[in-house]
């Protein structure tokens, strides 16, 4: 039976805004604001949302590659914020992050080879013939051949740089990844053979994703749960099948109307969201949302909604159900 590999319990990151040479304390830009959620063993979640709205911050603060603001990051039962390095140089062992474009991932003045075996040599593989033979067998997991090991980055093309990053990722054996948008930056002929590419690495090793994507036509085909983003709070979460064939949320609405039809004879009225998406320096009071919402109440502009469960596993941040 899996049990919970990593959960996040109200987890905060503000960036401090200063003015003036002596970099005076004005505001805070609430990245990630309160969230709370779990990943299973072997299992995907996605995290979706519109761009600004704190999905690769909480990637990024996850696996403790910025320091979070209050909150609990707990990895098999063991809060990470209170580990000190030693302890950390464990996690990275256990948990890798994929990131979005691997032109910027990559050394240009390292081999490929090089920026593969770099993570082994870091965590005590010190035998060359031992690291070559582990990079050798990660280029061929992740559909490269050997001889691809002496080559630069700037030989291959986007979709192979990604399997690099994913092999470079995959180095030291981890149980989760942490792939932050890992096929936006790919034209849509080479995205499907990355998201299958992961898929099938999913089966064979037992890893379990944290997703991060701003399509949600994208989460949909690898996620096993989907948890919606908006202005640094998650406002849904449930199974893939739930959130898309009854999504609770107006927002959650909005983004899957969004979402192309294969068939032209198909319509799907198309919910268009009204104004912009407020600052994180200062999020509206009351639901962040109702500046943007169509079925807004009075109640919504001044009293906060707390993220509650629906039926089941659902989970829905609005007024409309509380």
């Amino acid at each position: 039976m899996p049990s919970k590999l990593i959960e996040v319990e109200n987890l905060k990151k503000y960036y401090a805004v200063t003015v003036g040479l002596l970099a005076k304390h004005v505001a805070d830009v609430k990245a990630v604001d309160g969230v709370s959620f779990y990943i299973m063993e072997g299992e995907t979640l996605g995290l979706v949302g519109e761009s600004g709205c704190g999905k690769s911050t909480m990637g990024r603060v996850l696996l403790r590659l910025e320091e979070p603001t209050a909150g609990k990051v707990l990895y098999k039962g063991n809060n990470i914020l209170a580990w000190h390095k030693r302890q950390l140089k464990e996690l990275r062992r256990e948990a890798q992050m994929i990131f979005q474009d691997p032109q910027s991932s990559l050394d240009p003045r390292m081999t490929v080879g090089d920026s593969i075996g770099e993570a082994l040599l870091v965590h005590g593989v010190n035998n060359e013939r031992e690291r070559l033979e582990r990079v050798e067998e990660l280029l061929k997991q992740v559909g490269l051949e050997p001889e691809h090991a002496i080559r630069y980055p700037h030989e291959f093309s986007g979709g192979q740089k990604q399997r690099i990053g994913i092999a470079r990722a995959l180095a030291v054996n981890p149980k989760l990844l942490v792939a932050d948008e890992p096929v936006s930056a790919l034209d849509v002929s080479v995205q499907a053979q990355i998201l299958n590419l992961l898929m099938d690495l999913q089966r064979q090793l037992g890893l379990a994703y944290l997703f991060i994507a701003h399509d949600l036509a994208v989460i949909g085909h690898v996620s096993d749960r989907i948890a919606v983003m908006y202005l640094g709070k998650i406002v849904e979460l449930a199974g893939r099948t739930e959130l898309f064939s009854h999504p609770l949320h107006p927002y959650t609405e909005a983004l899957l109307s969004a979402i192309p039809i294969p068939d032209p004879q198909q319509k799907r009225e198309r919910i268009l969201l009204k104004g912009e998406v407020p600052s994180p320096v200062d999020p509206p009071p009351g639901c962040r949302f109702h500046t943007r919402c169509s079925k807004a109440m009075p109640n919504c502009r001044h009293e906060e909604p707390k993220l509650q469960q629906h039926p089941g596993e659902h989970l829905v941040s609005c007024h409309l159900y509380s």
